[in-house]
């Protein structure tokens, strides 16, 4: 990543009337690092990085697919780990339709075995039986055809993946094939499920001209296709939720701050940074901040399912009371914090565009590093659903990803303590430097950064 570099003072005001989100600024050339808040070292004094690193060790153990028995233990040890720092914590449960990937996924042609990859939302099934051919699929193409408990094999393109399967399972079709039309694997999703849909699966472009050139030379190709296991329905994961209220219910400000992670991991992945590194900070927060004074609400949440598209974050927000969405100032999101592999530390908000969340940020990390860290607009984790609704938000998380990003490979081994520890205290001292009682006049409003004498500091990939 580049980052092309322009110097702006920012002395009365935190603004980008004047700046687009495509310009940068460094720090000035004076800026020294160790110049602490004077309420700074009472968080980083209280935050251990073994913590953190054990707690993400423990989590590593195994993939936490949302809905899975392994990830509902994940969520019971963090509510457990709350509670042994003196929080009340909620469990809370919510349903999506989901969808269970086959254990396997065979296809033989007149003998010969091929190499299928399945569609989310497959049917299961075992099918023996000849193969027909019907073009892209598409019902002009499927008229005076015979399908009658065939397996039709179809090419990919013009029409989505779920009409090819409908329009050949409406004509008899027992089974399907979708070989691909260029080069590589194809993997794709028939869009949701369907009590119509048949069992299918993909294969190469190769493999699948190679039948069609058989078939329409004449020759009778009978396939063998399995695919077992695949099931779609109503899946149950769970958010934990635990609050740290304001110490002195007499000058409590009534406003709120989230710090969230997501505790589930996708198939096959130990998750030791996605997320189980966002999951462990969040805890050790709620630890290091449990018993300091503050004049706002710190509320800790771990969510679940946001590999299947940020829905335990979505349940969340969208199920808070109007009265109860508007108290919340701001949403510092963790996501894979600590990983050597990765690159610098970033934040993202939804829009591009500086917020609180960026501001108390690049404040603590000017002060704790000498250099503020960047932002620019990124969305893909559960800081979304908040920014949505008008929340100030952003994303902490390394740019470039680890190559093990979604791999096997994402284990403890790849965990770097010192980027545990940087981002727990930048994230810790932006939190306390307003929630603190100490924090000198008034508080900045909702989506209105406050006046500061700092410099921004904006990112931008450049090819």
């Amino acid at each position: 990543m580049k980052k092309a570099i322009l110097s702006i003072a920012l002395v009365t005001s935190l603004t980008l009337s004047s700046v687009g989100v495509q310009a940068f600024a460094s720090p000035a050339v004076t800026t020294q690092s160790g110049v602490h808040n004077v309420l700074d070292n009472r968080v980083i004094n209280k935050i251990n990085v073994e913590n953190i690193y054990n707690t993400i060790d423990y989590l590593q153990q195994s993939p936490r697919v949302a809905a899975t028995e392994e990830e509902y233990q994940a969520v019971l040890y963090i509510k457990e780990q709350f509670e042994a720092y003196g929080y009340e914590a909620e469990i809370q449960p919510f349903e999506f339709f989901g969808f269970t990937a086959p254990h396997t996924v065979d296809l033989m042609v007149n003998g010969t075995s091929l190499t299928p990859n399945s569609f989310t939302y497959t049917a299961s099934g075992e099918v023996n039986a000849e193969l027909e051919y019907v073009g892209l699929g598409r019902p002009l193409e499927l008229e005076g055809k015979d399908l009658e408990g065939k397996i039709a094999i179809i090419q990919r393109g013009e029409i989505s993946f779920g009409d090819k399967v409908l329009n050949a399972a409406r004509a008899g079709a027992a089974g399907v094939i979708i070989f691909n039309n260029t080069t590589g694997a194809l993997n794709g999703t028939l869009g949701g499920a369907n009590d119509e849909f048949v069992p299918v699966v993909s294969i190469s472009q190769a493999e699948g001209t190679a039948l069609v050139s058989q078939l329409e030379g004449g020759e009778s190709v009978e396939a063998s296709l399995t695919v077992l296991g695949a099931e779609s329905g109503l899946r149950t994961s769970n958010n934990v939720i635990a609050s740290k209220k304001a110490t002195n219910k007499n000058k409590d400000n009534g406003n709120v701050i989230v710090v969230s992670s997501h505790h589930d991991s996708v198939p096959g992945a130990p998750g030791a940074n996605d997320n189980a590194s966002g999951t462990a900070m969040v805890l050790e927060l709620a630890r290091a901040m449990k018993n300091l004074p503050t004049d706002t609400e710190i509320r800790f949440a771990t969510f679940g399912a946001e590999e299947l598209g940020l829905i335990g974050s979505r349940h969340y927000v969208n199920t808070l009371p109007e009265s109860e969405l508007n108290r919340i100032a701001a949403n510092f999101n963790l996501d894979m914090v600590g990983s050597k592999d990765a690159g610098d530390l970033v934040m993202r908000t939804v829009n591009g565009q500086p917020n609180l969340v960026t501001e108390l940020a690049q404040s603590s990390s000017l002060r704790l590093n000498g250099a503020p860290t960047p932002f620019s607009q990124g969305g893909s984790s559960d800081h979304v659903p908040f920014g949505e609704k008008g929340v100030p938000a952003a994303l902490f998380i390394h740019s470039p990803l680890e190559p093990w990003y979604h791999t096997p490979e994402d284990t403890i081994d790849k965990i770097s303590k010192e980027k545990l520890e940087d981002v727990a205290q930048i994230v810790g001292t932006a939190i306390y430097d307003y929630a603190s009682f100490d924090n000198m006049g008034p508080k900045p409003k909702k989506g209105k950064p406050q006046s500061v004498d700092t410099h921004m500091y904006f990112e931008e990939d450049v090819q």
